[in-house]
């Protein structure tokens, strides 16, 4: 079961949502120059609106094994304090950690035989005015010798929630469910509110969105097209909250909320994201792995 094609075909359509999400951030950038809100920290306005950020492309390699991908980060822009959109394709042999993870998660024939190819895209956003939320999506496809499936989703994590946005987001993501499974939406927003719940803290680490992995019905065309509609539906559920709020006045309470929330975001991602482990126990680049994690945060 190489799958030679199927792999390829999926790893460039991954690459080019990457350009794409990249090229509308780097747009709003843009955008954002008579728009932008200035805060208050200390009781000083904040300075004028930097430069339009741009993207820092680095292309990135795993040590000792095969592929790679690109890591695409931009810091200090007038919308996003820090945003990550990697996209990467890896293969080689799983490390006996990883093996002994995914065999005891039922993948066929993995106790015997560890290789692996991967490929997806992975986005995290963190944003400077603390209106606007962050967010996360990644899709990806996974193959081992005996299976593969797809998975991934979006989520939202503000810091000061406005219902409105919530059902935005939420609303959009059904619709791109909805034609794909009648039951998608459900089980998908479901799985994501237990995925990502932080226990130690008794709560989630935002207002959720889609989750799901392991998606193998058996039809790959079908299970590869809902995943084109999650990557597809990310901007669409994510930049009108961005125009509707980045222009909003805030001050240093706002920032300080902010910053204590980007803490549940840390907490969650050095803890328990299966992602950043993979990542981590496989040997891809550490910068690209830890790319999702907040430039500043604060824990009271």
């Amino acid at each position: 079961m190489d799958m030679i094609d199927e792999r390829r075909e999926a790893a460039l359509w991954f690459r080019n949502l990457r350009d794409r999400i990249v090229e509308a951030f780097e747009a709003l950038e843009d955008e954002a120059g008579g728009a932008m809100a200035h805060g208050e920290t200390g009781g000083e306005p904040a300075a004028g609106p930097p430069a339009p950020g741009r993207f820092e492309v680095t292309p990135t390699e795993r040590a000792g094994n095969g592929g790679g991908g690109i890591m695409s980060v931009m810091r200090g822009g007038r919308v996003f304090e820090k945003v990550g959109v990697n996209w990467s394709e890896v293969h080689g042999t799983l490390a006996p950690r990883a093996q002994a993870a995914m065999a005891a998660r039922g993948v066929p024939g993995m106790d015997s035989d560890p290789r692996f190819w991967a490929s997806g895209i992975s986005l995290v956003a963190h944003m400077q005015n603390p209106h606007v939320p962050a967010v996360h999506m990644n899709t990806r496809m996974f193959w081992t010798p005996n299976a593969w499936w797809f998975g991934g989703g979006a989520d939202l994590n503000p810091c000061l929630e406005y219902p409105e946005d919530t059902a935005h987001f939420h609303d959009t993501l059904r619709d791109a469910c909805a034609p794909h499974g009648a039951d998608y939406y459900d089980r998908f927003k479901a799985w994501a509110d237990e995925y990502f719940f932080i226990p130690h803290r008794g709560r989630a680490r935002g207002v959720g969105g889609i989750f799901y992995d392991d998606l193998n019905s058996g039809d790959r065309q079908a299970d590869f097209a809902f995943t084109k509609a999650v990557g597809e539906a990310f901007l669409p559920a994510f930049l009108p909250l961005v125009r509707r709020r980045m222009g909003r006045e805030w001050n240093a309470g706002h920032k300080d909320a902010q910053l204590i929330h980007r803490g549940l975001y840390a907490e969650y991602n050095l803890v328990y994201d299966r992602g950043t482990k993979f990542g981590l126990e496989t040997g891809h680049d550490p910068d690209a792995v830890l790319m999702s994690l907040p430039p500043l945060a604060k824990w009271v």
